[in-house]
Formats: structure tokens, C-alpha cells, sequence
């Protein structure tokens, strides 16, 4: 790129340089942060939702430290299966599996059958079953559940473990978890890999999607293994009472679910995962969509509450000293865990084990599970050394003849599963009630605010205004006083998805033309906004700020809901200020801030006109378009079994609501007629498409004025 010395410096003055036309720099606008009592404004939301969260672990800690008994235990189990099922979703109904063999590898010692099963109808899964041929069947059994490792079955490490079992007089099964393998769900034949290129992208592309129709993609991922589990414990060579469980990563994560959900399962070792939400959201945060349940911090859940559910049965914990999942958190998960089998007197029943290396099921966690498996399933030590193992290829071990369920066999996608799904919803007519509730929005009369300066704008006066949305949350603002005359003027509450600054040439075109603006940035947006991302870096690209939005539904908030309080509250401030017309209040929401702007109009019913610019035209939309980009803050789990944007529009006390540059998931601009179809032909609604020479007071003035 030769011209990227001169192309980019020029970029970075246009985001950084804000106002500059009018006088104001980025600075001025962004006045608050890092200047108000020593500390970061953007880091607030953060301290906020941990904060939440660790009331929550608090709170639960002393719950656990109570079981004392098998009974106390038991209820504990009851209670950690009902709020896992009920964040995921009711489970499919078993239906036929319907499992062939399509080929065999013979080593000698053992076989390799390539398989391939129907977890539900037409939803393929393929997998490697490794069956001892030496000994006397029927074999204690391991259940394997994948790691997001290149090679998904085929990955080296994980046929060690296999072969090395097989070796060993156990049955293994493993298969491809959706996005890996040959079970890639958003297969691009052009580019003759996923469309979005890594399996945890795809797990939290469609995990998103799983979300708004109540579900989470763990529910397609838990339902696989237990499957799995059923075509495992059917084969003649299996002794059904001698089934284990161990996996690595994400291998690890579902080792623990599944051990948490399906009492077939004697013994688990999950590798390198279970760590503790504290130690999580002090370091890596939460990652991709399977491993993140709603609500799992509200409900008075933790890592350690998977080896409770398993309890007292033998559990060993793998970790890795220099993993990126704390050891620190994996010890403490261990000392709650061991505390409750002692309490029972099972100590001898729970172990772990670590090693000085990184993440992954390297040799001395392997080690480690060879004995613990054997010690409890075969009823004797194993202190040998790992045997030889012959690696695959990858393609020697496919189930399907082109390496890939979408061309070799078709069926069903988590998409469309999750399409049917969202078809079998039957809501009824939405009411402000039952949204406030739903959200748990909650308004408030008064807010209190103060000033921080003023500056001067052309034909305004602008001052820097910082209110207290709730405890522990500050929302800087600005507010643009026209010049004129006294009396009555147009009140506008104004959000920008980036920022008051990145909106204060349209906040200043509108008081120009006489409105009394507040522009503000509403929690985790403009100079609110968190400081990094802890993940790869498509994931800002796709997914916005998805560490803030994932934390606030493990807490159970979502981020539209509480802008939308942020949003409300700043009615408050707007209306005290002297001129404030409560009869011609407006409230504008564009791009990232226009979700929030719309739930607050719906639920505070102060609101009189409407402007929404390159909102995403419909949940439901996001759930049926292949990919989405940049949705993550506003999905609200669930929010398609109670309604959709269309009906908040409805729900508004707004005379007119002008859509200005309707988005499709990916943000393209989509034709009128689309946009009206999508809002029923609601009258009070005015579909607009931005032209090179409007401004906001073109686009906008008319609400107030009465000419929309």
C-alpha cells in the first residue's frame, strides 16, 4: 500500500478530530475521562458488571459452604441442572440416530470406524469411534468431546489420547463439534473453508443468533455429546456402567457440562478449562458463545458448581500452570470442590493435577488421565508410559467422502435449526408492561447531574454535563443551548453509537435550528467506552464490544436494556433545563446507540417524535440472515419470545418515528419497501434514505416541526 503514509494520518484526524469544523476538539467534547477523580470513565461499566458478578460469587460461596450432607448436595445438583436447562434451552427429543459406519482403519490392536449419526433429524454429526481388539469385550468406555484444535478429531494430540485408550482396553469416541472438521456450518465452497474462518467465530456468530429465540448454541453442542453418549453406550463392545468423560479446552468445557447433565457418565477429567468466573473476568473474560450461559452469575452458578453436580462420583482436575485460563482459578475451583467431598467423605474421590506447560492436553495431563481412568474403571493403577501411537491424516479419518457434511451430505445447520425454532415461537401483542418486566427496566424521577464547564459553539453554548445513571455509573454529556430569545424550545436527547463527539456537527446543526440538545454517551459508548479487547482482532470488527455485552447477560442485564435507562435518565436531566419543550421532546439514536434509543422511547412514554438512523432493521432479521456484523450490544436473550423492534415502534407514544437508513445484520442499507414491509405499514412510521446533501436539521427538524 504505498499511499498508506498519507491515506491513514488522514483518517485518524477525521474519528480523532471530531468538531474541528465548529471550533471544538476531540478532547474538548470527550471532556471526562481520565480527568474525574483520578480514574478512567471508560472503565466504569466494567467495575459495574464485575461488581454485579461478585456479588453474585459471594453470595453463592456461602450457599456452598452450607451442603454438609449427600441430601444438601442433592438439592444443590437439582438446582444446577434446572438453571443450565433453562439458559440453554429445553433440550431436542430424542429421535432415531440412525448411525453408519462408512469406513474402517484396522491398526491391529484396534479399529477405527468412521461414523456418522443424527444428534437430531438431517443434523449430521461425524465422529471416530477407536475399539480395542485385544482383550475381552465388553470395554469400559471414554467419551471425548473436541477442543477447537486444528484437525478436530484428527488433531494429533487428541488421537494420542485415543489410540493410547484403545491401546489400553478402552472404547473412545470422538466427534467433530459443529464448526470444526468436517462440520463446518457456514461452509464457503469458493473459498473451500468456513466463511468466517475460525470455529469459535462461527460458535459465537450463531450463537448470537441462538440467543434471541431463547436458546444458546450450547444447547446444539451439550445435545451432540449426549447423543454421542447414547450411540456409545448401545455398542455390544461397551459396558454401559463403565463410561467416562474428559476433554480438552473446549473439550474441557463440555467434559464439564456433560458430566454436570447425564448421570450415565461414572468418572470426568476436564482439561485445561475450569477456572472460576472471578479469575475469568479478571483475565481472558468470557469467551466464545458455548462456553457462556445467561444469566449463569444471577442464578448463583460457578465453574466449580459442574464438579458439585458430578458429586461424589471421581472427578480429576487437568490444568496447566502457564494456561491461559488461571491456574489460580483452577485451584480455587479445586478447594471449593475437594472441601465437599471431604465434607461427604469421598476425598479420595477428586484430584487434580498440574503441570508446568501451556494449554493443551499435553503428555502429563494425559498421563494423568490414563491412571485416573484406569484406577476407577478398571480397578488399577497405571504408571505406564505412553505407548507408541500412528497419527492419521486427517482425511484418512473423514466420515464423509469430500470432508464435509454441507457437501457430502446437506441437512441441517444450527442456522436452520435455529430458524425452526424461532418459526414455532407464538408471541402474543406486546405491551410496555411486559417489556419493562422482561427487561427489568426500571425508571427513575429524578437524576442527579452537574456541570464540568461550558464552551462556546457557533450560535450555542455548550455545556459539559455529567449525570449518575445509578450507582457506580456516570454518563458525561453535552448540552447545546441555542441562542435566541427565551420561551419554549424543542427538547432533543441525542446518542450516537460512537460518541457524543462523532455527533456533535449534527448536535450542532440541530440547535442551530433552535432545539435544546443533549447528546450524550449512554454506558460503553463514546468516552464510556471500554479501553481494548482481550480477543482476536476481527472479533471488534464482528462483535463489537462483546465482552461488556457477554458479562451483562451472565449477570443477568443486557447492555441495550441498561442504555436505555442511561437513555430515559437523561430525559430527566434535559427536562430541568430552562426552555425544555416536554410537548416537542425528540429522541435521535444512531447506529450502535439506535437499538438503546428505541427501547427507551417504548418504555418511557415522555417521548414525542423519533429519529432512528442505521438501526438494524429487526431481530428477527438478525436470526435469519447467514451473517450479522457489529449486533452483539443489542441482542437481548430471548427478546423474539416476548417481541421485535417493529413492535417497540408500536408500543411508542411518538405522533412519527422517522427510520432513516434501515441496516440489514451486516449494515447495508436496505430499499424503502423493505423497510415498510418489516414495520407492517405502521402509519406513524416514515421510512427515509439519507441523500449526500441532508443534514440532521433536514432529516430531522420535521419531527418537531410537524412535518413528519
Amino acid at each position: 500500500m504505498p499511499h498508506a503514509p498519507f491515506f491513514v494520518p488522514i483518517l485518524l484526524a477525521s474519528l480523532l478530530w471530531a468538531g474541528a469544523a465548529s471550533g471544538q476538539t476531540a478532547g474538548e467534547l470527550n471532556f471526562l475521562a481520565g480527568q474525574v477523580d483520578g480514574r478512567e470513565l471508560n472503565l466504569e461499566l466494567k467495575k459495574y458488571l464485575r461488581a454485579k458478578a461478585e456479588a453474585s460469587l459471594a453470595e453463592r460461596r456461602r450457599r456452598v459452604a452450607a451442603i454438609g450432607s449427600q441430601s444438601d448436595l442433592d438439592v444443590r445438583r437439582r438446582y444446577i441442572r434446572e438453571k443450565i436447562l433453562a439458559s440453554i434451552g429445553t433440550l431436542p427429543q430424542r429421535t432415531p440416530l440412525n448411525a453408519k459406519i462408512t469406513g474402517t482403519v484396522d491398526r491391529g490392536d484396534y479399529r477405527i470406524e468412521k461414523l456418522v449419526f443424527e444428534s437430531q433429524p438431517s443434523f449430521y454429526v461425524t465422529a471416530n469411534l477407536y475399539v480395542p481388539q485385544r482383550g475381552k469385550a465388553p470395554y469400559p468406555a471414554v467419551l471425548f468431546p473436541l477442543g477447537h484444535e486444528a484437525g478436530a478429531k484428527a488433531h494429533t494430540a487428541w488421537q494420542y489420547v485415543l489410540v493410547s485408550f484403545a491401546k489400553k482396553g478402552f472404547v473412545g469416541l470422538a466427534w467433530d463439534t459443529i464448526g470444526q472438521g468436517e462440520r463446518v456450518q457456514m461452509w464457503d465452497p469458493d473459498m473451500g473453508e468456513s466463511k468466517v474462518v475460525r470455529s469459535t467465530t462461527e460458535h459465537t456468530m450463531q450463537g448470537l443468533q441462538c440467543l434471541l429465540v431463547g436458546d444458546a448454541l450450547a444447547r446444539y453442542t451439550i445435545w451432540d455429546g449426549i447423543r454421542a453418549l447414547d450411540y456409545l453406550a448401545s455398542r455390544p463392545e461397551v459396558d454401559a456402567e463403565r463410561i467416562g468423560v474428559t476433554g480438552n479446552s473446549g473439550g474441557g468445557t463440555h467434559t464439564a457440562y456433560l458430566g454436570a447433565l447425564d448421570d450415565r457418565l461414572k468418572i470426568a477429567a476436564p482439561s485445561c478449562y475450569l477456572t472460576g468466573y472471578e479469575r475469568l473476568l479478571d483475565t481472558i473474560g468470557p469467551q466464545d458463545a458455548e462456553q457462556c450461559m445467561t444469566n449463569f452469575l444471577s442464578d448463583g452458578l460457578d465453574h466449580a458448581d459442574f464438579v458439585l453436580a458430578f458429586a461424589p462420583k471421581p472427578y480429576r482436575v487437568l490444568a496447566a500452570i502457564r494456561d491461559f485460563f488461571s491456574i489460580a482459578g483452577a485451584r480455587d475451583v479445586y478447594a471449593e470442590a475437594k472441601a465437599v467431598y471431604e465434607r461427604l467423605g469421598a476425598g479420595d474421590k477428586v484430584a487434580m493435577t498440574e503441570a508446568d506447560d501451556g494449554h493443551g492436553f499435553t503428555l502429563p495431563r494425559r498421563l494423568a488421565a490414563y491412571d485416573w481412568f484406569s484406577r476407577w474403571l478398571l480397578g488399577k493403577e497405571d504408571s505406564a508410559p505412553e505407548p507408541e501411537v500412528t497419527i492419521a491424516a486427517e482425511d484418512e479419518l473423514w466420515a464423509t467422502t469430500s470432508g464435509q457434511v454441507a457437501t457430502s451430505l446437506g441437512g441441517e445447520t444450527v442456522a436452520t435449526l435455529n430458524q425452526a425454532r424461532l418459526a414455532g415461537i407464538r408471541r402474543g401483542a406486546a405491551t410496555r408492561e411486559i417489556v419493562g418486566r422482561f427487561l427489568g427496566y426500571q425508571a427513575a424521577e429524578k437524576t442527579a447531574w452537574r456541570t464540568h464547564g461550558t464552551l462556546e459553539g457557533k450560535g450555542c453554548r455548550i455545556q459539559k454535563i455529567v449525570y449518575e445513571s445509578e450507582p457506580g455509573i456516570r454518563i458525561p454529556a453535552l448540552l447545546y443551548v441555542p441562542e435566541g430569545p427565551a420561551g419554549k424550545k424543542p427538547a432533543v436527547v441525542y446518542a450516537h453509537g460512537r460518541g457524543k463527539a462523532a455527533g456533535h456537527e449534527e448536535a450542532l446543526a440541530l440547535a442551530q435550528r433552535g432545539a435544546l440538545v443533549l447528546s450524550l454517551d449512554a454506558r460503553g459508548l463514546g468516552e464510556t467506552r471500554a479501553a481494548g479487547e482481550r480477543y482476536g482482532s476481527d472479533w471488534p470488527r464482528l462483535f463489537g464490544d462483546f465482552e461488556s455485552a457477554m458479562t451483562a447477560m451472565l449477570t443477568g442485564k443486557t447492555l441495550a436494556a441498561m442504555r436505555a435507562e442511561d437513555i430515559s435518565r437523561g430525559v430527566n436531566v434535559l427536562l430541568e433545563q430552562s426552555g425544555a419543550d416536554p410537548d416537542r421532546l425528540t429522541g435521535i439514536g444512531r447506529e450502535g446507540a439506535a437499538v438503546a434509543m428505541l427501547h427507551a422511547a417504548a418504555l418511557d412514554g415522555r417521548f414525542k417524535r423519533l429519529g432512528l438512523e442505521r438501526m438494524v432493521v429487526s431481530y428477527e432479521s438478525i436470526v435469519k440472515h447467514a451473517l450479522h456484523r457489529q449486533v452483539a450490544e443489542d441482542v437481548i436473550p430471548g427478546v423474539l419470545r416476548h417481541y421485535d423492534l417493529p413492535d417497540l415502534v408500536r408500543l411508542t407514544e411518538a405522533a412519527g418515528v422517522a427510520v432513516v437508513d434501515a441496516v440489514n445484520p451486516v449494515g447495508q442499507v436496505l430499499p424503502l419497501a423493505e423497510v415498510t414491509r418489516a414495520y407492517g405499514g405502521e402509519a406513524k412510521l416514515r421510512a427515509v434514505r439519507r441523500k449526500p446533501a441532508d443534514t440532521a436539521a433536514s432529516l430531522y427538524a420535521g419531527l418537531w416541526e410537524g412535518r413528519q
